[in-house]
């Protein structure tokens, strides 16, 4: 069965950096476009990036765009996040998912932005 499974988050100060990854098996990943999608405390699921099957059409919504930036490798089937100049919004549970609305995604890996 599809498994995606997330690390990477922590807590980190604002102007700081974080890198998240994903690990997927169970689907043909190299196949699929991949997405993250966050949740806000007191807000639903937000799309924030996504990434096609080979990797060379990133798009982002725009409070990300210009921060964070969105990679893959397929040969082990994994998805990334870097995530720089963090601001304390962006404070949230990150989840990489397999359609844009995150209905199929991961457990979350929590990003705090905090001073």
């Amino acid at each position: 069965q599809v498994q995606l499974v997330e690390s990477g988050g922590g807590f980190v100060q604002p102007g700081g950096s974080l890198r998240l990854s994903c690990q997927a098996s169970g689907f043909k990943f190299s196949n699929s476009w991949m997405y993250w999608v966050r949740q806000i405390p007191g807000k639903g699921l937000e799309w924030i990036a996504q990434i096609s099957p080979t990797g060379t059409l990133p798009y982002y919504v725009d409070s990300t765009k210009g921060r964070f930036t969105v990679t893959r490798d397929n040969a082990v089937n994994a998805l990334y996040l870097q995530m720089n100049n963090l601001k304390a919004e962006d404070t949230g549970l990150y989840y990489c998912a397999r359609d844009q609305r995150g209905d199929v995604r991961g457990q979350g890996t929590q990003v705090t932005v905090s001073s």
